[in-house]
């Protein structure tokens, strides 16, 4: 096996779910390949860059290895080899944001109507009905 696909690949690394969750990840521009956005139909080859956004974090990584097949989480972790900054980096907004709820920034569960304006002020969505 020479080259997979990137959903399949990101689904059996165990990067997503389900394979429809990293298939919609492609699509909206939340996976490169080397540097360019890659589509879900991409194939991945050895020794390919991929820098992957999810709810986790950034990985930057480098496939080590090819897979279709969904195994075991011991067996996911040999296909690829994360890079030293991108594993610090991930360490530090865990941090930043164990912080942020421990100091009361942010709260569990679902935002109030109070929170919910305090986030799209913070995200420039403000909208005024007059």
């Amino acid at each position: 096996m020479e080259t997979v696909r990137i959903d399949k690949w990101l689904w059996a690394a165990r990067f997503f779910k389900t394979r429809a969750l990293a298939s919609d990840a492609c699509d909206i521009g939340r996976i490169e390949s080397n540097g360019h956005r890659a589509k879900a139909a991409r194939d991945v080859r050895l020794g390919d860059k991929l820098r992957i956004t999810n709810e986790a974090g950034i990985f930057e990584i480098e496939v080590l290895q090819l897979t279709e097949v969904r195994g075991p989480a011991s067996v996911a972790q040999g296909l690829y080899r994360e890079s030293a900054e991108s594993r610090i980096a991930r360490a530090k907004v865990a941090e930043e944001r164990k912080q942020m709820l421990e100091a009361g920034g942010m709260t569990e569960g679902r935002p109030s109507k109070r929170d919910r304006r305090d986030i799209n002020k913070l995200r420039g969505r403000i909208h005024r009905f007059s």
